[in-house]
């Protein structure tokens, strides 16, 4: 007969009130049953764990070093059972989570943060990549959950919608659209578009696209393996270009004194009207 884990709490409990009785008030159970329990652990141990009188249980000599042992024993389990409950929550362990990181200025920084300070004892892996790369992650599953600005819609893989993002533009300080009340869609179909080759860049030329082709006519974006300021460098040399970008993009780099000397010509306008959705794409999406 196999020795229960109870049996152990029952001795540890007698040993530490130093009473059946006490011990059985404690654990609530019958002392008939917790007594019952300690005699079969005995039996099962050959060794006499107590001195039973009147007063209450003794350890024997032998029983305090058994006693230690179980009590071990009992508090080893418990910190195995309280891991596992806490990794099961999310609370302990190890996540990996996958961002783009066009996304990081935002938001989604606030949402980690928090998360970090929420969950200390969880071991918390960022990967950076574009959509392509987060969506093999989580195929192959050295992603857990990935943060990108489109669903990723694939077998065995969910999407779910956590925010949207406003669109921006920055124009030339003659530019003609600068003193209209509202810009719509329509009104940039003659513009040249320039955005980032990477991070949210083709995703915003994509929604460019869909939004300003017409009959006959595509958009000119062009695309540049630059940072955001190098873009805006560009835009006030060339004084012929707007730029498209995400409010989490712009919470990077908003407009400064060093960054208004250095382009006094560019203005930021946000694209309004009925024409763009009060809560415009790309929008950030969790994978899994």
């Amino acid at each position: 007969m196999s020795i229960e884990l109870r049996q152990l709490r029952y001795a540890v409990a007698t040993a530490d009130a130093q009473s059946f009785s006490r011990a059985a008030a404690a654990l609530n159970v019958k002392q008939i049953t917790l007594s019952r329990r300690v005699h079969q652990l005995e039996e099962q141990l050959g060794v006499k764990l107590f001195d039973r009188t009147t007063r209450g249980a003794e350890p024997t000599e032998n029983g305090r070093v058994v006693i230690e042992q179980a009590r071990r024993i009992v508090t080893d389990i418990e910190n195995l059972q309280t891991t596992a409950r806490n990794v099961s929550y999310g609370m302990q362990g190890r996540i990996a989570v996958g961002y783009c990181s066009s996304l990081m200025s935002g938001n989604l920084k606030h949402v980690f943060t928090d998360y970090l300070a929420r969950f200390p004892d969880v071991q918390f892996d960022g990967i950076e990549a574009g959509p392509e790369k987060l969506l093999h992650g989580l195929q192959a599953h050295t992603v857990d959950a990935a943060i990108a600005p489109i669903g990723l819609e694939e077998a065995g893989i969910r999407s779910r919608r956590l925010w949207s993002e406003q669109l921006m533009l920055v124009m030339l300080e003659n530019n003609r659209l600068l003193h209209e009340e509202r810009i719509y869609w329509q009104d940039l179909r003659r513009e040249i578009f320039v955005v980032p080759s990477g991070g949210l860049g083709p995703i915003l030329g994509n929604l460019l696209s869909a939004k300003l082709t017409e009959q006959g006519y595509r958009p000119n974006i062009i695309y540049q393996d630059t940072g955001l300021e190098s873009v805006l460098s560009m835009i006030t040399a060339k004084r012929s270009a707007l730029f498209l970008y995400s409010r989490s993009e712009s919470m990077r780099f908003r407009p400064s004194n060093r960054w208004e000397s250095a382009d006094a010509a560019a203005r930021h306008r946000r694209i309004g009207g009925r024409a763009v959705p009060p809560r415009p794409r790309p929008r950030g999406r969790a994978q899994r």
